[in-house]
């Protein structure tokens, strides 16, 4: 796997969810994970799987978390980053 094209990868597709308020993200919890194939600039398919989840507690902060693999053995190790969004549509520990 081409690492440094899977995190801009995941980093392209975290921006995505990053984007989006606290109460769109609220609406995505319980539900099932997005899983997306992309295919990288150098020809290379990858899945990318995003999860969003309370943080701690219901209502409180969101965590949206991302990983990406190529189908090979970083499918059991995928790389994988995340954030942290409160309820004041603000970013926590960045």
């Amino acid at each position: 796997m081409n690492r440094k094209e899977a995190k801009r990868i995941l980093s392209q597709t975290l921006g995505q969810f990053r984007s989006r308020s606290y109460a769109e993200l609220v609406q995505m919890i319980n539900v099932e994970p997005v899983v997306e194939d992309r295919i990288g600039p150098g020809g290379r398919k990858y899945q990318i799987e995003i999860q969003i989840f309370w943080d701690d507690k219901t209502g409180g902060d969101i965590r949206v978390m991302g990983s990406v693999d190529d189908g090979g053995l970083r499918a059991f190790i995928p790389l994988a980053a995340d954030f942290i969004k409160s309820p004041a549509d603000e970013f926590i520990g960045e």
